[in-house]
């Protein structure tokens, strides 16, 4: 089989050519999967457990696991799916052993934050504005949702990340988390509703 360093500077080298160097034992091949992906599975982990640090252990923790499990991937699913099932899991297995779901407390972040309140109540206000989580992308009210995110229910909160944050569809959220499609729907509607109810108490 050719190596991988023959073709190292061909950037478009897919996913599953990428694996499949892997499972022949090159571990650069790994680092690229690593360096594609590690910030937005650090980011993912962040927005759910709520913390650096432990997002920062836990994108490790994912990376070790899936270098040790790479031969049993059999490239049923696509890669990318199969390594957020690996983030996700451990991270609400992490969660729950370390009791971190409990409600983030917004009160040092309110007084920083007072002059983007008002932005985002516009944006509230507007019935033809975007969900609560895609505003997320704006850099100056980032912080107050990526907080308000934090006091939903794990179940809510998880797929409301995958598919507002991280933009996955329905179908690579219901593989990511072993659920029904209408499942995934039910969910993220409540999700966007809760979270848009508790952003508008924060305002008030």
């Amino acid at each position: 089989m050719a190596n991988f360093h023959k073709h190292k500077d061909n950037i478009s080298l897919d996913d599953m050519t990428l694996v499949r160097y892997c499972q022949n034992g090159d571990s650069e091949a790994m680092s690229c999967l690593i360096v594609k992906y590690q910030d937005r599975v650090y980011n993912t982990i962040y927005k759910i457990c709520q913390n650096r640090d432990d997002a920062a252990e836990l994108t490790q923790d994912t990376f070790v696991k899936v270098l040790e499990n790479i031969n049993t991937f059999r490239r049923e699913s696509s890669f990318y799916t199969w390594l957020f099932r690996v983030a996700v899991n451990l991270t609400l297995n992490y969660c729950k052993r370390r009791l971190k779901l409990s409600p983030v407390s917004l009160d040092a972040e309110n007084e920083r934050l007072e002059n983007d309140k008002g932005k985002l109540a516009a944006m509230l206000a507007d019935p033809s504005g975007q969900d609560p989580a895609r505003i997320a992308q704006q850099r100056e009210v980032v912080q107050i949702i990526v907080n308000t995110i934090g006091q939903l229910a794990r179940d809510y909160r998880v797929v409301l990340v995958l598919r507002d944050i991280e933009q996955m569809s329905y179908a690579q959220i219901a593989e990511v988390l072993c659920i029904e499609v209408g499942t995934v729907k039910s969910r993220l509607s409540r999700a966007r509703t809760m979270l848009r109810e508790l952003l508008e108490t924060v305002l008030t």
